[in-house]
């Protein structure tokens, strides 16, 4: 592949906003990023408004393009969730089950292990379940919430010899401190979701090794006089805590206020997507159960929610516009942050980098992607 220059009045490298610099990319990857006078010759693409960042990283994927990952998870189907999102601005993510059988989880564990520098923008595996706590379900079958046994640590361990990243959402309810300890010393992240735990509890499993929290608010026990639960130890402790930004999983004040809370760690941005993410899908199945898409939200008939309609440049855009914060914590937050949180040389512009990009216009709508240096057709 022949070099390409992409220059730009504004660069967000993950970590500060640049003015006019020139990002030189071959081979599918970032070999330079100069001012523009040095900007040497050859294919440019010149974007004189709006703002070039790094591929956007999302760690909570259930499904897209029409996809859920379950029990028929194969390489093509983790091709198809990844392309989805690749055109929605995350070219890199972590497809996630939800609580599903062990044989479901074997056979996704197995196909992402087969997907491993295959599947483009495929960074690993999150696996939202089945250890969670009965008292918090949220959309999870009820009937497959189960304790954590001896073959699922060893599944686990296992899998993630071949995995670049695995994320294991627990509860303390399910599974031991003594579990997350090996889990952790695997390699494994384990993050804390779907849980009525105690502070005490939370610091515990902590302590042992898990070092994330599932979906801040969402799930879980709430912040209290005397019992601050597992919304205070996501923001006491050092851990990195989801979170998702599309004005009705958590209320911008209540996000306002975890922001200034969060001293240790910080906070990521997830869109928690479904399989109609990246098509015009009114509906869809999950485990049995109908899914409602109307008005922004995802619903089981019942009401409650289940997952979200939601892109990261969507949750970018809510986060600066109605959240006001700046531009470069929102741009961090779905990239440098949650790529550090899994330990991934993503969400940065800088040389020896994969060349994932992303623009945005003036109005933070997503309008360009670039994914191993290749551009790709914008579906947000």
């Amino acid at each position: 592949m022949s070099q390409l220059v992409i220059e730009a009045a504004r660069v967000f490298d993950g970590f500060e906003m640049l003015e006019n610099c020139a990002i030189v990319l071959e081979q599918g990857r970032i070999t330079a990023i100069l001012p523009l006078a040095e900007a040497p010759s050859g294919d440019t693409i010149a974007l004189r408004d709006g703002v070039l960042a790094p591929g956007l990283v999302d760690l909570q994927v259930n499904g897209g393009g029409g996809v859920m990952l379950d029990g028929d998870a194969t390489q093509d189907r983790l091709a198809t969730i990844c392309a989805a999102h690749a055109g929605l601005g995350a070219t890199a993510i972590l497809p996630t089950l939800i609580t599903d059988s062990f044989a479901a989880t074997q056979t996704v564990l197995a196909a992402g292990v087969t997907a491993v520098g295959r599947v483009p923008g495929f960074a690993g595996l999150h696996l939202e379940g089945p250890h969670l706590d009965p008292k918090r379900p949220g959309c999870h079958p009820p009937g497959l919430i189960r304790p954590m046994e001896e073959g699922d640590i060893e599944l686990l361990l296992e899998a993630k010899t071949g995995l670049p990243a695995l994320i294991v959402t627990l509860s303390p309810a399910s599974a031991t401190p003594e579990q997350i300890a090996r889990l952790s010393d695997g390699g494994i992240i384990v993050s804390l979701g779907h849980s009525e735990c105690s502070f005490e509890q939370a610091q515990t499993a902590v302590q042992a090794g898990a070092r994330m929290v599932t979906h801040l608010f969402n799930a879980m026990s709430q912040l209290g006089s005397r019992a601050p639960g597992l919304v205070g130890a996501a923001l006491a402790l050092p851990v990195s805590v989801g979170l998702i930004a599309d004005g009705i999983h958590v209320h911008p004040e209540t996000i306002r206020l975890a922001l200034a809370a969060k001293q240790q760690g910080d906070l990521f941005l997830v869109s928690d997507a479904m399989a109609c993410a990246g098509t015009n899908m009114a509906e869809f199945d999950l485990a049995g159960r109908k899914i409602l898409r109307q008005n922004g939200a995802l619903r089981l008939k019942d009401g409650t929610l289940a997952g979200a309609d939601l892109s990261l440049p969507q949750a970018i855009r809510y986060m600066i516009k109605t959240v006001g914060i700046s531009p470069e914590r929102a741009l961090a937050m779905a990239s440098r942050i949650p790529a550090q949180a899994i330990g991934a040389p993503l969400g940065r512009i800088a040389p020896g980098l994969p060349a994932d990009l992303v623009h945005f216009d003036e109005n933070w709508v997503l309008s360009r992607v670039w994914q191993d240096g290749q551009a790709k057709s914008v579906t947000a």
